[in-house]
């Protein structure tokens, strides 16, 4: 929903348990349970990191019997609005002699 590549969740509890790993296998066990499990209820807040991105999310949780048939979750409230994976080089066209600050190549023949 979050359009995250390699998030890190865990709950913001001071404790660090980590729910979601963007490393391998490592969280694999957590995919099962349900987040009551794990203690997570009404008003428990959630910290998703996604390094690759650069963003952090921060989630508050809230019960809600209000939700329409076959719905699981609604997201409600500012999501980012650019996400996407960052581009991992520059483009050449925009950058000229290694610099973005628009400076432009010589262009003397002498």
């Amino acid at each position: 929903k979050f359009a995250m590549v390699a998030p890190d969740v865990q709950i913001d509890d001071g404790k660090g348990t980590i729910l979601i790993s963007s490393e391998e296998g490592e969280t694999e066990a957590n995919n099962h349970r349900k987040l009551s499990d794990f203690g997570i209820r009404n008003g428990t807040r959630l910290q998703a990191d996604d390094f690759l991105q650069d963003y952090t999310l921060l989630i508050n949780v809230l019960h809600s019997e209000d939700l329409e048939k076959d719905v699981e979750f609604e997201v409600v409230g500012d999501a980012p609005e650019k996400v996407g994976p960052k581009p991992s080089e520059p483009t050449s066209k925009n950058i000229t002699n290694g610099s973005d600050d628009g400076a432009q190549p010589s262009t003397s023949t002498g």
